[in-house]
């Protein structure tokens, strides 16, 4: 039996957990969203569900780990019973679907760091570099093996490998972000993006659309019900307080988004109107919203002085936010494992194997990654509405009485917190039927974008998880009684 691993403090799962939410959606997504939705506008249903999607949902997950002491398949088999422990195994898969994709993305990231660092991005223009490098198939493919060799090292080192890391690229990230806002802001025009991201437009908040695009990205950004911090949890310390951390995590996701924001949207208000509508660059759209990141900031950074060396403090930031999210996919999958009773050693071998080949499609085709981003991202969705379904069966009064509102606490929860828990599944409804809706039919399985694309990915994964269920819960509590 492998010695009991645990954070050595809590800014040590602090930094961890911040390492976990703050990944590329914050740095490319963010901009990108809150540009198109509204600017100011954006912000306030953006904020709103910080506190009823988010925050709630990371304090589940947090409870759910830390009660359980047990990856996601086996954190809802021992709260909600065995029989359920398929949905643990699928809210573990999603994340593990999209750590497929995602390494590939932490390799394009890695790559434009080169790039920057040599000069060669400024050779061509945006579109065409990007479209030369994603041409090569090889050059994708070996950096998906970079990011993924780096984050099952990570993994390979344990507990105190992931709390290292973070602890180096969390921090990292913050310094390099504020020198890219500091002279981001100060270029000549950069106010008016400042005054683009800021000021309100009021009748943008009677738009359903703007309110459920905040919704997505606070979701996607936040990394709430995804099972990471779930995960994490399983290795911190009694003694921790869930709100607290919980909020701080929230917060600190939020920060680095407006950080991202100020980096961004001045610098093509500053220098993009020589291109085309700065509000129309902002709105670039591209896989995984590329346009804005790979395509356009390489050629706005060309235009000022030491912009080599500016652009590669960006693509480095996004480096080490990829880098901080890979790797809590990584470890929540190699968690399940482990708790079937491999080695961390084993399980972190076969994983990295699995999730490299499995990667290979993505990093190969556009047209691939892009069913993988849609299918599983809005799967995602599905996973929150699980935790939340995993406090609601448990009773979500006795559940925030015996796993939240402990001896220590500095913030205990009162009867308000049960109320939002039970609008975590309203929200799914309406979100979910919002994204189907805007997608294509229930019988277009092979379509990128489709409803059927969806139900046919999520519909197998159940029905196997089902299928197995009996024999995962009996690998992952053998000897134990429940």
């Amino acid at each position: 039996m492998e010695k009991k691993e645990l954070f050595t403090s809590r800014i040590g799962l602090l930094l961890a957990s911040l390492g976990m939410a703050v990944g590329t959606g914050n740095i490319w997504r963010f901009p990108r969203i809150i540009a198109k939705y509204g600017g100011g506008s954006f912000l306030i249903p953006w904020i709103i569900f910080l506190f009823l999607w988010s925050i709630p949902l990371l304090i589940l997950e947090f409870s759910l780990g830390k009660g359980a002491r047990k990856g996601t398949a086996g954190a809802f088999g021992a709260i909600m019973g065995k029989k359920f422990g398929w949905m643990g195994t699928y809210v573990g898969f999603c994340a593990m679907g999209i750590m497929f994709y995602y390494s590939v993305v932490t390799g394009w990231c890695i790559k434009y760091v080169t790039a920057s660092i040599t000069g060669k991005v400024f050779l061509q223009q945006g579109r065409e570099y990007w479209d030369s490098f994603i041409a090569t198939q090889y050059q994708p493919l070996f950096f998906h093996f970079c990011a993924m060799l780096i984050g099952s090292y990570i993994i390979y080192k344990g507990v105190r490998g992931i709390e290292k890391a973070n602890k180096f690229l969390i921090p990292s990230l913050f310094v390099l972000l504020l020198i890219a806002m500091v002279r981001s802001l100060t270029l000549p025009g950069a106010v008016e993006g400042v005054n683009y991201l800021f000021t309100p437009k009021l009748s943008e908040l009677f738009n359903y659309e703007v309110w459920l695009q905040a919704l997505t990205q606070s979701a996607w950004s936040t990394g709430a019900g995804w099972g990471l911090i779930l995960t994490y949890a399983v290795y911190m310390k009694q003694k921790e307080d869930i709100v607290l951390n919980s909020g701080i995590i929230g917060f600190g996701d939020y920060t680095v988004s407006l950080i991202a924001a100020l980096t961004i949207v001045p610098v093509v208000f500053a220098l993009g109107s020589a291109y085309a509508d700065p509000v129309q660059l902002v709105q670039e759209p591209g896989p995984a919203n590329t346009g804005l990141t790979f395509i356009w900031i390489p050629q706005l950074f060309n235009q000022i002085a030491g912009g080599r060396f500016f652009l590669t403090l960006f693509f480095l930031a996004l480096s080490f936010a990829a880098v901080s999210s890979l790797i809590s996919m990584i470890e929540l999958t190699t968690r399940i494992f482990m708790d079937m009773g491999l080695t961390r050693k084993k399980a972190i071998i076969m994983v990295g194997s699995v999730a490299f080949v499995l990667g290979v499609p993505s990093a190969l085709s556009m047209g691939f990654f892009e069913n993988q981003d849609w299918v599983w991202s809005l799967g995602l969705m599905l996973s929150g509405f699980f935790i939340a379904l995993a406090a609601i069966k448990y009773g979500v009064k006795r559940f925030r009485e015996n796993f939240i509102n402990l001896e220590g606490n500095d913030i205990n929860l009162g009867r308000f917190f049960d109320v939002i828990v039970f609008l975590i599944p309203v929200q799914f409804v309406v979100l979910i039927w919002w994204w189907f809706s805007q997608a294509g039919g229930w019988t277009d399985i092979f379509s990128s974008f489709s409803v059927g694309t969806c139900l046919l990915q999520w519909g197998l994964a159940i029905i196997i998880f089902i299928a197995i269920n009996k024999w995962l819960m009996n690998q992952t509590f053998e000897g134990e009684t429940q």
